[in-house]
Order: structure tokens, then C-alpha cells, then sequence
């Protein structure tokens, strides 16, 4: 084996594999209990449809950041003998600097430019996917306040009937039926938050086999081009002003995008310290409605 082949960029393939016969699985146990899924989806067939839609949305995304990678990889690959193939999307910067013949050399300013542009088209191309992670809670939230609501609202009614008198057995009727609103709520609540969890947690693996496979891709591509520019630069002598003055370029690039990674953690933080507040916000209101249901009348 040659050094070049060493340093060959390896197939994404595996981990498609693992995106299949993990949605095989989970299409096996969506048969085996289409019964009871079908009977919480009926329950709130409008918000659970917006869920189960971002779902699918989200499962074509992962598989998409992933099947890309297959074109990067054949351009890399084929970079030294000048073979036709599509042009890159993700290293699309890279292939306007090497030029169309892909054998012009990488200089280490460059090439650190290059592997940051990357890094950071990967990370925002992961973006899309992760939002729609966090809005599937979102949606099982909303949908478990929804039915909360109605569920308090229903008691109340229930509540404000029994006060009127009457006969034993009318009240007990008036109760039985009277019940029947406070848990359809709450068969509206606890479907939706199913439905919003099952979507995050399907979509969270795939996201996690996405970031692995860009997480590699980005690894073997750095260690070819770094082997690249070490086999160029071999016979030559570095410290010139044009390297002085790209090197400064790239340490200016490199803090732009290190400020723009930590506006992002910032942003992610608010999000996940929101969906905490609302997660405190549902189980006070939880113990509220348990307080109101065990005080004595």
C-alpha cells in the first residue's frame, strides 16, 4: 500500500447501515403496536400529524448530511490522478484554490482556512437537525399544556355541577359524565408528549450517526491534506512574508469562527434553559391539579 492510498478517505456506507436497521427496528415495533399507537395518535390527530411530519423531515436531513459526504469523498479520493468527478459542495472552497486539475499544492495557512470553512459547514449543516429535535419536545410540551388546560377547565365544570344538590344517583351520572372531558385532556396531553419524545429520540440517534460520519470525514481529510502539505513543502524553505501574512489571515479567520461557535453554544444553552423552565413549569402545574384533586371537600 502507498502512502496516498494510506491516507484515502473511507466510506460513510456503515454508517447509512446503521441508520437502516436502526428505522427497521423501529418500524418493526410501530407494527407490532400499530393498535395502541393508532389509538393515542386519534386522540390529537392535528398536533400529533405536525409532530409525526417533523419527524420524517428530520429522518430525510440526517440521511441527506450523510449521503453527502459520498461526493466529497469520491472528489478527495480522486484529487491526485485528476479523475472526473462532481465537484464538491462542502469542500467547494477548497476546490477553487487547488484549481480544476486538483494537484496544485496546500500551504499550511490554507489549508488551515480550508479545514476551518469545513468544520464550520459541517456544523451548520447540522443545525436544521437539531432544531427540529429540540421542536419535537416542544410540540410534546405544547400538547401536554394543551390538554392540562382543558383538563383543569373540565374538572372545574365538574366541580361547579356537583354544588347545584340534587339526588345521589343524578349527581353520580352528572360526575361519571362529567369526567369524561378531564381525561380525554389528559389522553391529549400524554399522546402528545409520546409521540414528541418517540420523534426525539429516533431523530437524536440519527443525528448522533450523522455527526460521526462528518466527524470522520473531517479526521482522514485532515490527515490527507496535512500528509499533502508536508510532501510539498519537503524540499522548500518556509518563513517568507506572503506565509507571514496568510498565517496572520488564518489566525483572524480562526477567532471569527471560534466567536461564531460560542454565539451558537449561547443560543443552544437559552434553548435548553427554556425547555427546562417549561419542564418545572408542567410538573408544578401537575402538582397543583394532584393538591386541588386530594383537598377535601
Amino acid at each position: 500500500m502507498s502512502d496516498k492510498d494510506a491516507y484515502r478517505l473511507s466510506s460513510p456506507a456503515i454508517f447509512l447501515v446503521r441508520m437502516a436497521v436502526f428505522l427497521i427496528l423501529v418500524g418493526f415495533v410501530v407494527v407490532i403496536l400499530h393498535r395502541p399507537i393508532r389509538t393515542a395518535f386519534m386522540a390529537n390527530p392535528g398536533l400529533n400529524s405536525v409532530i409525526v411530519a417533523a419527524a420524517a423531515l428530520g429522518v430525510f436531513i440526517a440521511i441527506g448530511q450523510v449521503a453527502r459526504l459520498f461526493r466529497e469523498i469520491a472528489w478527495v479520493n480522486a484529487r491526485e490522478n485528476g479523475a472526473a468527478v462532481k465537484p464538491p459542495a462542502l469542500l467547494a472552497p477548497m476546490a477553487r484554490i487547488v484549481g480544476t486539475e486538483g494537484k496544485a499544492p496546500l500551504s499550511p495557512q490554507i489549508l488551515r482556512l480550508v479545514l476551518d470553512s469545513v468544520a464550520t459547514r459541517l456544523d451548520e449543516s447540522r443545525e436544521t437537525l437539531r432544531y427540529l429535535t429540540g421542536l419535537l419536545v416542544f410540540l410534546g410540551l405544547l400538547g401536554t399544556f394543551w390538554g392540562l388546560l382543558e383538563t383543569v377547565g373540565s374538572i372545574g365544570g365538574v366541580i361547579g355541577s356537583l354544588q347545584g344538590g340534587g339526588e345521589t344517583a343524578s349527581l353520580f351520572n352528572d360526575l361519571k359524565s362529567g369526567l369524561a372531558r378531564p381525561l380525554a385532556g389528559m389522553s391529549l396531553a400524554f399522546t402528545s408528549s409520546l409521540f414528541g419524545l418517540a420523534g426525539s429520540l429516533v431523530l437524536g440517534f440519527l443525528d448522533l450517526q450523522a455527526g460521526q460520519a462528518q466527524g470522520r470525514f473531517y479526521t482522514e481529510l485532515e490527515d490527507r491534506l496535512s500528509a499533502d502539505v508536508e510532501a510539498a513543502r519537503a524540499p522548500q524553505q518556509p518563513g517568507s512574508d506572503a506565509s507571514e501574512a496568510l498565517e496572520g489571515l488564518a489566525t483572524g479567520v480562526q477567532a471569527l469562527v471560534r466567536h461564531m461557535r460560542q454565539e451558537q453554544q449561547m443560543i443552544r444553552d437559552w434553548v435548553e434553559a427554556q425547555a427546562d423552565r417549561q419542564a418545572r413549569l408542567q410538573a408544578a402545574l401537575e402538582a397543583h391539579l394532584v393538591s386541588e384533586k386530594q383537598e377535601p371537600r
